[in-house]
């Protein structure tokens, strides 16, 4: 883990924002989430951003943006469930979000947080926080990039990664169906409740990917 962690500081480093996307330095953000997150957390959004920017760079997306996304997309996820009623209540987001909790919050409602409390107003960006764990029936290619990077990134050891890792280097939204069809299967199988958007997601993207997840 260390050495992982060392590459990733090294090919980043000198990483520089200059899209005005951020009003901060990746040097800036990186401490941002080191007080926000412990520190197997703050890990992982490590190997989330270097994942999204080695797919941004192979499918055409912008890297800054994939990196801000890569760092940004667990930034609420350790804050108490208190912060995302309020925030649901404050913004009048949908009050169904009231009846799920931290696994759809730290998406959906810590994109308002990154905005509120990072700055970032940028939708693309937004949008990938907010779909990171649900998918959406239609995504932007950085999207895409973040929603499987976060499935796929070096840390994870679930069955079946290793496929993920290979549709997904083939072809990023055959990568989108195959995890969206394996996160609703582990749901159901495990009688957890399902955000409609994630039944959405399923039904826009798994039946014209049926053949290459098999």
């Amino acid at each position: 883990a260390s050495l992982l962690r060392s590459i990733n500081y090294i090919v980043n480093e000198e990483l520089v924002y200059n899209k005005n996307y951020i009003p901060m330095t990746r040097s800036e953000l990186i401490d941002r989430l080191k007080k926000a997150l412990k520190d197997k957390r703050f890990q992982h959004v490590l190997r989330v951003e270097e994942t999204a920017i080695k797919l941004a760079e192979q499918y055409g997306v912008d890297v800054e943006k994939a990196s801000i996304a890569g760092l940004c997309h667990d930034y609420a996820k350790q804050r108490p469930d208190e912060d995302f009623i309020a925030e649901i209540k404050k913004k009048g987001l949908n009050p169904l979000l009231l009846d799920y909790g931290n696994a759809i919050w730290h998406g959906v409602v810590g994109a308002e947080l990154i905005k509120d409390e990072l700055g970032i107003w940028d939708e693309d960006i937004l949008n990938a926080v907010r779909h990171h764990t649900t998918g959406a029936p239609v995504m932007t290619k950085l999207e895409q990039v973040i929603y499987m990077a976060d499935y796929i990134e070096p840390g994870r050891d679930f069955a079946g990664v290793k496929k993920a890792r290979v549709i997904t280097a083939a072809n990023l939204q055959a990568g989108v169906a195959y995890q969206t069809k394996h996160t609703l299967a582990y749901l159901i199988g495990n009688g957890k409740p399902v955000y409609p958007k994630t039944i959405e997601t399923y039904n826009a993207w798994v039946p014209q990917y049926e053949g290459e997840i098999d």
